[in-house]
């Protein structure tokens, strides 16, 4: 049974995620805003609720409630697409500095705070997007998103290379364009399907491949 800390696991990716780990025996920490009546219903969770990603005192409160805790797996997951245009700039900087905290350093925060709970053999997963990637950018457009996540996956290279002294691997990974909330549910496949793909990589995540950037489905992706 492994231990699985999940952010954002209120509601779509997250839920999902946490309602996989859970039904395959493992003990999810589902760590969110608010209250969820979908994590309520799932057995083997235990719910943590009231927390910012990008508050340092929920971020404190966090790691006092996590205090001795071993976690195997830390999937930050929590993320925010807010839409804006290259000719409103000015009028939308509050929208890129949103994005940026909850997308670049909230993984950062999030792992430094919990640092103590992680062992060798621990897991680090920045769930990230392939908008991100400069090299795949053939459409422009969503420039705070495409910042923020460009700047998540830079930071999670450097991450990894803090961690792999530590025996803990790390991977950026692409869920896919998943049918949630984010996406006004008008992705491909579904947050369950995404969950699939992300616990595969996950498992197959090594220090031999740590600072990794992968889609769901196996695919490296271009940075």
């Amino acid at each position: 049974m492994a231990i699985v800390a999940i952010t954002g696991a209120n509601r779509g990716i997250g839920l999902a995620l946490a309602k996989h780990y859970a039904n395959q025996g493992d003990q999810v920490l589902a760590i969110c805003r608010g209250k969820a009546q979908a994590l309520e219903k799932i057995a083997g969770i235990q719910i943590i609720d009231g927390i910012d990603v990008t508050s340092k005192p929920d971020l404190e409160k966090l790691a006092d409630h996590l205090d001795g805790q071993q976690i195997d797996v830390l999937i930050n997951n929590a993320g925010l697409l807010m839409g804006t245009r290259f000719d409103a700039i000015e009028e939308e900087l509050d929208l890129y500095r949103q994005q940026f905290e909850v997308n670049t350093l909230a993984p950062i925060r999030v792992t430094h705070a919990l640092i103590k709970c992680l062992v060798p053999g621990s897991k680090v997963i920045i769930v990230t997007s392939r908008m991100g990637s400069m090299a795949d950018n053939t459409s422009g457009g969503q420039f705070a998103y495409r910042i923020s996540k460009a700047g998540a996956n830079s930071a999670g290279v450097s991450l990894a290379h803090e961690l792999e002294p530590k025996g803990i691997a790390l991977a950026l990974l692409h869920p896919g364009y998943v049918r949630t909330d984010m996406t006004k549910q008008s992705g491909e496949i579904d947050p369950d399907q995404a969950a699939t793909g992300l616990m595969a990589r996950i498992s197959e995540l090594s220090l031999e491949t740590t600072g990794c950037f992968r889609h769901a489905n196996g695919m490296d992706l271009p940075w």
